[in-house]
């Protein structure tokens, strides 16, 4: 396979600051020239590549939550699916996926070079399991096989075995097989340094974070300014700005 990576951040525009930041905090730790692209669902939809079809139901929330109408189940965000999208625009390379609200410590490049092609995607296999039913804005906290690992994971879009990741089958089967990657075998997902996908209350306190996901919610929340890193993330926020 080729030595290309590029990387993909979900957008989801109720965190455009979050976004701001996971972008920059990792385009400044780069040792060298990575693309760093937004995954934006209205494009996606406009190109043709995501057809599921939405819907919206009245939330907790202060607006209707989206709805996939093929899981029959909400979508806290617009990448909620999309993201399974990546190897088919990447094409080649490695392709790495990340939510938007996280926080780059470290160079992903460095990360890159040390990954073994025989492996079609890369994770950390969390064993995560909140207890919270609302996360961020009150969204849905919901529950599934594998919960966790597809929010930073690394794509092997050379893999043969990624070829089975379609248009049609990103389109078409329910979002907790996309999430729990039901196409591949289990010795085909590696496995990545718990560094790389640090979660705040749930991740060991022993581990100096290399990548943090605050996936319950961020500071750009106001019932989240106090969450751990919350300060390291406002700093990365301001040099953005500047």
């Amino acid at each position: 396979m080729r030595n290309e990576a590029t990387v993909w951040i979900g957008w989801e525009p109720r965190e455009a600051s979050a976004f701001a930041v996971a972008r920059s905090s990792i385009k400044r730790r780069l040792s060298t020239q990575i693309p760093v692209r937004g995954l934006v669902l209205d494009s996606l939809i406009k190109q043709g590549l995501y057809t599921r079809p939405i819907g919206y139901r009245d939330s907790a929330a202060d607006r209707p939550v989206m709805w996939d109408t093929i899981s029959g189940f909400p979508m806290a965000t617009e990448f909620a699916c999309s993201r399974f999208l990546v190897p088919i625009i990447a094409k080649t390379g490695w392709a790495l996926f990340c939510d938007c609200d996280m926080l780059f410590r470290d160079n992903f490049a460095r990360l890159v070079e040390g990954l073994d092609p025989s492996y079609a995607v890369y994770c950390v296999k969390h064993d995560y399991r909140p207890i919270n039913s609302v996360k961020m804005d009150n969204q849905v906290q919901g529950q599934y096989n594998r919960k966790l690992w597809s929010a930073f994971c690394i794509f092997n879009c050379d893999h043969p075995s990624n070829k089975a990741l379609t248009l049609e089958y990103v389109n078409s089967v329910p979002g907790r097989d996309l999430h729990a990657f039901k196409w591949l075998k289990d010795e085909e997902i590696g496995e990545l340094d718990h560094a790389w996908h640090w979660v705040p209350g749930h991740s060991s306190p022993d581990i100096n974070p290399k990548c943090i996901h605050f996936t319950e919610g961020g500071p750009w929340f106001d019932a989240y300014k106090d969450v751990p890193f919350a300060s390291e993330w406002q700093r990365e926020l301001i040099n953005w700005a500047e």
